[in-house]
């Protein structure tokens, strides 16, 4: 059911997606009189569809992709037989530059649209939910395995990022702090200030589902919430109204504290100081095998809650869609020079799961908006058989007065195609090496 779940969050985001896309092609084809004789969401084999007008609509057997066959245009399909005949004024070759330009730009407009749209209205719907630059100089970190590879301590208070405050926890593992040039954390660390470098290519850290939650977190101090029935915690005689002081002798003012005292008193007797009633007294409680004595607790600081009106969330949700097209352009830059890994690129599988295997619909309109200026920014490189790859010959007619040749463009077209190929097995491949190695 899981699998389910990952499998069609991806199908039906990607189908928004593709649909939308050649939606944009569709339209402006039409709008300058071209002849759009198919449109179909996934490939072929065709499952079902129907003609309406000139124009057959169809749903794909493969649910990675679609196309739109306008008349008179070399395309994917490799259809040339048209092409030996003179022009007809329905054609998309037929058609002044301009025009094959914004067609062939049509499909990315409506991505970076649907982008910006699905952005805004979750900052507007949903605001934003952290913990302040302040929370954290006040609490401090918690340091895991991945924030110690680099330098950081838990107890380290995280001043500024690259010389700049920065808002929220979630700003310090953003893809605009890892990829920058000469990054660096500015630290409190017991008064003395540190200045903790960024690596170049930590980023490649990253490329786990659980990476984020190996980075770092806030602490927080913290107070007992319910004492579970027949527990440890309760055999011992602590009762929720209790607060832990110390155990074994080490004081408790954080969360975790308590989880790295107990991790060390695993299957052993700890003594627990306890303030009770304006006492002081103790216990002596079973450590279990997990490192637990049976108890919940309750955090005493509460994430910042900032809602937005729509003329802010406008301008959020629009800031937000563009970072992703940014550090995207960022990331595959720094790969061609080898400072991220290309094992970061990830094929349908990778995506499925970062949809998940439960069904939220917040996270599935938070990834799909984020894959839809992806969509938008990949479209737009400069590789015949991708959008940009017409754009980039269209420009050139333009410029210089002279269209490429039909030869020259199918040529083209065939060598774009294994280009596309090559890539989708290589993530595809990234993918399936990732299932075995746990990545």
């Amino acid at each position: 059911m899981d699998t389910l779940i990952m499998v069609g969050q991806l199908i039906l985001g990607l189908s928004i997606l593709v649909g939308l896309h050649e939606l944009g092609h569709l339209l402006t084809a039409k709008m300058f009189g071209m002849r759009v004789e198919k449109f179909s969401i996934g490939f072929p084999p065709k499952i079902a569809g129907f003609q309406w007008g000139e124009t057959e609509y169809s749903i794909g057997a493969i649910p990675l992709g679609g196309f739109v066959k306008i008349s008179g245009m070399v395309d994917e399909s490799m259809d040339t037989e048209q092409l030996a005949a003179e022009p007809q004024p329905w054609e998309f070759r037929a058609k002044p530059a301009w025009q094959r330009l914004i067609v062939m730009l049509g499909g990315i407009i409506v991505n970076v649209i649907t982008g910006i749209v699905i952005f805004v209205i979750l900052v507007f719907n949903n605001g934003e939910t952290y913990f302040s630059r302040d929370q954290v100089v006040e609490n401090g970190i918690v340091a895991y395995d991945i924030g110690e590879s680099i330098g950081l301590k838990t107890g380290d208070k995280i001043l500024d990022l690259n010389g700049q405050p920065y808002v929220s926890i979630n700003d310090l593992s953003s893809g605009s702090a890892l990829l920058s040039e000469n990054g660096y954390y500015t630290v409190d660390r017991d008064g003395e200030i540190l200045k903790i470098e960024i690596p170049r290519g930590f980023i490649n850290s990253f490329n786990k589902q659980e990476a984020l939650d190996n980075f770092v977190d806030i602490r927080y101090p913290f107070e007992l919430s319910v004492i579970d029935e027949g527990g440890a915690a309760e055999k011992a005689g602590i009762t929720p109204e209790d607060k832990i002081l110390a155990i074994n002798g080490r004081e408790i003012n954080y969360f975790n504290d308590l989880q790295e005292v107990l991790a060390e008193a695993k299957n052993q007797n700890a003594t627990v100081t306890l303030l009770r009633n304006g006492d002081t007294t103790q216990a002596t409680v079973a450590v279990t095998d997990r490192g637990t004595i049976d108890i919940a607790v309750k955090p005493l600081i509460e994430p910042v809650r900032r809602e937005y009106g729509f003329g802010e969330a406008l301008a959020k949700g629009t800031e937000r869609a563009f970072t992703v097209v940014i550090v995207n352009a960022k990331a595959l830059g720094k790969m061609f020079t080898g400072e991220v890994s290309a094992k970061n690129v990830s094929g349908p599988i990778g995506m499925a799961k970062i949809y998940g295997d439960v069904w939220d619909w917040t996270k599935f309109w938070t990834i799909t908006g984020l894959i839809s200026m992806l969509l938008a920014f990949m479209n737009l490189l400069p590789i015949p058989a991708l959008d940009g790859g017409h754009v980039m010959f269209l420009l050139y007619e333009m410029i210089s007065g002279r269209a490429p040749s039909d030869k020259f463009l199918e040529n083209a077209q065939k060598v774009g195609m294994v280009i596309l190929l090559a890539l989708m097995v290589f993530a595809i491949g990234n993918d399936v090496l990732k299932l075995f190695t746990g990545g």
